[in-house]
């Protein structure tokens, strides 16, 4: 088990969406070797109740710590709304999740105008992203918007054409009317659909507008924090490793996760929680 800097850093999700942010790390943070575990047996979080989604949660992050991490980050919008703060008393680990590093994007990126948030029904109702925004500018108007389509169209590989663009229309029409100028992708699977989110809201609006990625803004704050905290390894990229952990389904999750993660997957390790 590898200690201090080269230690590795542990993420963890429901399921896949959390690759995004894996993906993210990875080019924003070569020299980091990561864990990640994707709860594929009890996936999705966002239909849970509060207190299961911290159990569930609690439950990730100890496989993660029993690998020895160095911090746990937290890749997963439903977890990060409400588990975040049961996490950190928990766990001695430093705890990042996306929301705050989303929200403080989104900010920077509308300006004076309303912000946008696409997310998963739990993840609106949850109120997280507003709570997150209010605590960086009280000035700032924020729209929800629960695109619980986007999810299956992701896994099935729909990532472009006639049905993903009806589909994302239907929903940023919504925040277009209400003239936003971000627009969060408050869900991990979403950032795979950026293109089309990008082009079907820069038709529907004559301003420009903002797509904000939580997985890049979440890796460019690990590695703020990481530096903060003289925790940054300093191996070489190529001594570097990436080892996937689920639940159930390694075989499909290893071949959707191609599509995430840009490479073919070899190995994924089935555990049990």
């Amino acid at each position: 088990m590898l200690l201090g800097n080269d230690a590795p850093l542990g993420v963890f999700d429901s399921g896949l969406g959390g690759l995004t942010v894996v993906r993210a790390l990875r080019e924003a943070c070569p020299r980091e070797s990561i864990v990640y575990l994707g709860d594929t047996a009890r996936v999705p979080y966002g239909t849970r109740s509060a207190e299961t989604v911290v159990r569930y949660a609690i439950g990730c992050a100890r496989v993660l710590v029993r690998q020895g991490v160095k911090a746990l980050v937290v890749a997963c919008n439903t977890v990060s709304a409400v588990a975040i703060d049961a996490l950190r008393v928990e766990f001695d680990l430093p705890v990042l999740g996306v929301i705050v590093p989303g929200a403080r994007a989104a900010v920077r990126a509308a300006g004076a105008g309303p912000i946008g948030v696409l997310g998963t029904r739990g993840t609106i109702s949850s109120g997280a992203y507003p709570r997150a925004i209010a605590a960086i500018s009280t000035r700032a108007e924020v729209i929800g918007q629960p695109a619980p389509l986007l999810v299956p169209l992701v896994e099935e590989g729909w990532l472009d054409g006639e049905v993903p663009e009806l589909v994302v229309r239907r929903y940023l029409e919504p925040l277009a009317e209400k003239r936003v100028r971000s627009i969060v992708l408050g869900c991990t699977h979403f950032p795979l659909l950026k293109s089309v989110i990008a082009k079907v809201s820069q038709s529907l609006s004559s301003d420009p507008v903002a797509i904000v990625d939580s997985a890049e803004a979440t890796a460019e704050d690990v590695v703020s924090f990481l530096a903060e905290r003289d925790l940054a390894a300093q191996r070489v990229p190529r001594d570097t490793s990436l080892e996937l952990l689920v639940t159930d389904l390694p075989k499909s999750f290893a071949e959707v996760a191609a599509r995430f993660l840009g490479h073919e997957i070899e190995n994924v390790k089935a555990i049990d929680l």
